[in-house]
């Protein structure tokens, strides 16, 4: 963990939660590293700033965990996507399993006083399920629908976070586009005086 500050979100993050979600473990220069779901309490603070448990969840390291493997094998198929190679089955699988856990119907109840209605149940224990279900499906749709063929990968080492292309744009921050710069300008002055 460093005392850096976090980036901006990268380009597409705001339209793709699952972009934001990937990008959640950054590298940054000089071997730093920052895990936003690090710890539980991160990890509650991180689902809570999306909306995709309250507050007080209570999240445990067991959670965390379930959120990091799953970020790890969306980041394997972001990966595969970018490099137009298959993915990995166990990754897929992962998703897909992340994706049965959400409810597939409304259920009937029954108020005393309004009457019946529908609504999807969300127990405090089904929060878990339910951001990893979100976190899967908004994934899914991002590597099936019409922003996949924008889907990148920083342009600047040691940078590890995916981007949607803007056009001939390649990095995930303006600290990382002015990293590149600087690295080709110094590689630049470095063949000519040699």
């Amino acid at each position: 963990m460093t005392d850096e500050p976090v980036p901006p979100p990268a380009p597409g993050a705001e339209d793709h939660l699952a972009l934001d979600f990937v990008n959640s473990a950054l590298a940054l220069p000089g071997g730093q590293f920052i895990d936003l779901l690090g710890t539980p309490a991160a990890t509650n603070q991180w689902l809570f700033e999306r909306g995709l448990a309250p507050a007080d969840a209570g999240v445990r390291e067991m959670c965390a965990s379930q959120l990091r493997s799953l970020r790890e094998n969306l980041r394997s198929l972001f990966a595969a996507r970018v490099a137009e190679v298959p993915a990995l089955p166990s990754a897929l699988s992962a998703v897909n399993d992340a994706l049965s856990k959400a409810p597939t119907a409304a259920l009937l109840q029954w108020d005393e006083t309004t009457g019946p209605y529908r609504a999807t149940p969300c127990p405090t224990n089904e929060i878990l399920d339910r951001a990893l279900a979100t976190l899967a499906a908004n994934a899914a749709d991002l590597l099936t629908g019409p922003d996949a063929e924008r889907l990148t990968r920083c342009g600047s080492p040691p940078c590890n976070r995916y981007l949607l292309r803007h056009g001939r744009r390649h990095w995930c921050s303006t600290r990382c586009g002015d990293r590149a710069r600087a690295a080709r300008a110094y590689a630049r002055r470095t063949q000519k005086a040699g």
